[in-house]
């Protein structure tokens, strides 16, 4: 077998249908658009909305509900079991994790999540705190402290 007598299987491919290439390709003249009208112009057709001059749908009705998104916060979400991993620091600020890597970007902030344990006391400065972390902070004898 050689690469070059390789061939698809019968009828499993199929010409592509070049409209508008003379009469003699079968599709010439008006290249299967028919005689005249919307359709056979060039960019003829309403977009998918379009109900036939009736007012659309989506303009018939009524906006429901509010966009908060000017004033929208996006925290940066961190949580116990990673501040354990630079418990020794003593102290974590958004700075020192900035400078660890640990985030790559604040946002609009940071908020602890209480997913995980702590094993020692350690001060958390941060923008946010969820009510878990808050406690489980307490409880290993640190401090939660809201920028």
């Amino acid at each position: 077998m050689k690469i070059n007598t390789l061939v698809p299987a019968k009828g499993s491919t199929k010409k592509a249908k070049r409209i508008g290439r003379g009469m003699g390709s079968g599709h010439g003249k008006t290249a299967t658009k028919g005689h005249k009208g919307q359709k056979a112009r060039s960019g003829g057709t309403k977009g998918p909305a379009f109900e036939g001059g009736q007012t659309p749908m989506q303009r018939r009705l009524p906006k429901r509900g509010f966009k908060n998104s000017p004033f929208k916060r996006e925290y940066t979400i961190l949580n116990l079991s990673t501040i354990e991993k630079i418990a020794d620091a003593g102290v974590v600020t958004p700075e020192i994790l900035l400078e660890k890597k640990i985030i790559k970007d604040m946002k609009d902030g940071i908020k602890i999540l209480g997913t995980g344990t702590l094993s020692k006391p350690i001060t958390v400065r941060a923008h946010a705190f969820s009510a878990s972390a808050t406690s489980k902070i307490q409880a290993a004898g640190g401090k939660a402290e809201v920028l």
